[in-house]
C-alpha cells in the first residue's frame, strides 16, 4: 500500500481537530509514495506538537495502513521520540562516562534544587523538562547539557542555576 492511502477496513478512529487534520494531512502528502517514511513523518509531527499525541499517531495508522502497534513501536523504540509534551525548555543533561566523572551528578542535584523536577519531570508552569541521556558527543565540554539547541558546558552546579534563572528571566520579560 502507498504510503498515505486510506485504508478503508482501519476500526479505529482519531480524535483529532479540523486544524491538525489539516497540519497532519500536509505532513503524510509530503511522503506519499515512499516507502520508509514512517520516521521522518513523526519527526515531522513531533516537530508539530513537540511531542506524539497518541490521537496523531491512530490518524497516521489510519491514513497510511501502517498498523497502530507497528506505529507504536517505532516512537517508543527510538528515543528522540516523546509520547508525553515536554516543557517549552527541554533540558537533555548527558551521564555518559565523560560527564559523569566530572560532575553530571551535582549537575543533576542542582537542576533537582532549582526547579524541583527529577529526571523525565516537567515544572508545574510547564517551562523546563529534565531529561538524563547517555550521552551528547560533547566529552571535552564535560559535564554538558543542552537546553533545546544551545549546548552548555564545563559545568558547575552554580554555572548551572546561573544558567537556568537567565532562562527564567527572559521568559519573564517575554511574556510580561
Amino acid at each position: 500500500m502507498a504510503c498515505c492511502e486510506e485504508k478503508k477496513d482501519y476500526k479505529s478512529t482519531a480524535n483529532v481537530t479540523v486544524q491538525d487534520e489539516g497540519k497532519l494531512a500536509s505532513i503524510l502528502s509530503k511522503y506519499e509514495g515512499k516507502k520508509g517514511s514512517l520516521i521522518s513523518i513523526l519527526q515531522d509531527v513531533q516537530e508539530h506538537y513537540n511531542y506524539l499525541p497518541i490521537d496523531a499517531l491512530n490518524y497516521i495508522a489510519k491514513k497510511t495502513g501502517i498498523k497502530p502497534a507497528k506505529i507504536h513501536g517505532v516512537a517508543t523504540f527510538y528515543t528522540q521520540f516523546r509520547l508525553k509534551p515536554v516543557g517549552e525548555n527541554l533540558i537533555m543533561l548527558c551521564q555518559g562516562t565523560a560527564c559523569h566523572v566530572n560532575g553530571s551528578k551535582g549537575i543533576e542535584e542542582a537542576i533537582n534544587e532549582e526547579l524541583k523536577i527529577k529526571d523525565g519531570e516537567t515544572t508545574e508552569d510547564n517551562l523546563f523538562t529534565l531529561i538524563n541521556v547517555a550521552c551528547l558527543g560533547c566529552c571535552s565540554l564535560s559535564p554538558v547539557m543542552m537546553i533545546n539547541d544551545e549546548t552548555y558546558g564545563k559545568l558547575t552546579p552554580e554555572k548551572t542555576k546561573s544558567i537556568i534563572r537567565e532562562i527564567k528571566d527572559k521568559q519573564q520579560i517575554k511574556g510580561a
